[in-house]
């Protein structure tokens, strides 16, 4: 049984947010650091990667979508479509084969017995896929949907993916969602959870302007500098998110 287990998802390659969170004392004081997937797509792929890697076992891995994406787009998977995100073919082609075979091998879910909480399943956007969209006003009726299968000894879901941070009940199972260490969208700053014996969203404040500077001097991708100021300053709101993602999470086809 663990005792605190620090989760950080959507890192999207993002080195300063990164080491904001690792220096914090309670993520340094956890048995485990789970990551929820979404590591390594963003303007520093190869060194959120090392800097992951040099942690050991210490570490629970979770593939992302976008970890999936870098994979295929790298191995020419035949069933793999094309992304309109012109930042993961250059964050793929930046990747070691050691990194390739890293992201191969991450599984879809990990579980972990957690203090307080009992058996945790971690994912990173529902238990079954790693593309759904669930929020923190997804009607009950579609988290019945996404839970469907699951052992009814996991009482808490721990997911990513829409980068806004939550913790709710649903169908008697309670959620958390950190939110996105690289691309918040609502508040600037780094977003994960600490877990046990309770829940606690935390935040992580850091220096943007510093950071969109290294970025912009370190990254060799293009569009650097934009792409910095947009995510690191979450120039996209929470109501921008929950517009552009709610129609995901079928509630269009609601009465």
């Amino acid at each position: 049984m663990l005792n605190r287990v620090a989760v950080l998802s959507d890192i999207h390659g993002v080195l300063p947010a990164l080491e904001a969170v690792l220096a914090e004392p309670d993520v340094r004081a956890a048995e485990r650091i789970v990551l929820t997937g979404d590591i390594a797509a963003g303007p520093q792929p190869t060194e959120v990667l090392d800097l992951l890697m040099s942690l050991g076992d210490r570490v629970g891995w979770i593939a992302g979508n976008a970890d999936r994406e870098l994979l295929e787009h790298r191995r020419q998977t035949p069933a793999s479509a094309p992304t309109p995100d012109p930042l993961t073919p250059w964050a793929a082609d930046r990747l070691r084969p050691d990194h390739l075979d890293l992201l191969a091998s991450l599984p879809r879910t990990l579980t972990l017995p957690v203090r307080g909480l009992g058996t945790v399943l971690f994912c990173h956007a529902t238990p079954r896929d790693d593309e759904e969209v669930v929020l923190v006003d997804s009607r009950l009726e579609r988290w019945q949907e996404v839970f469907t299968g699951l052992d009814d000894d996991i009482r808490t879901v721990v997911c990513g993916h829409t980068h806004m941070p939550f913790v709710r009940l649903a169908h008697g199972r309670l959620v958390v969602n950190p939110g996105s260490v690289g691309m918040p969208y609502g508040r600037p700053g780094a977003h994960w959870a600490l877990l046990g014996p309770g829940t606690d969203l935390r935040h992580t404040p850091y220096d943007l302007e510093a950071a969109v500077r290294r970025l912009t001097r370190t990254s060799t991708y293009p569009d650097a500098a934009a792409w910095a100021d947009y995510y690191l300053h979450a120039r996209a709101t929470d109501a921008d998110a929950l517009a552009a993602f709610g129609p995901r999470d079928g509630r269009t086809n609601t009465p």
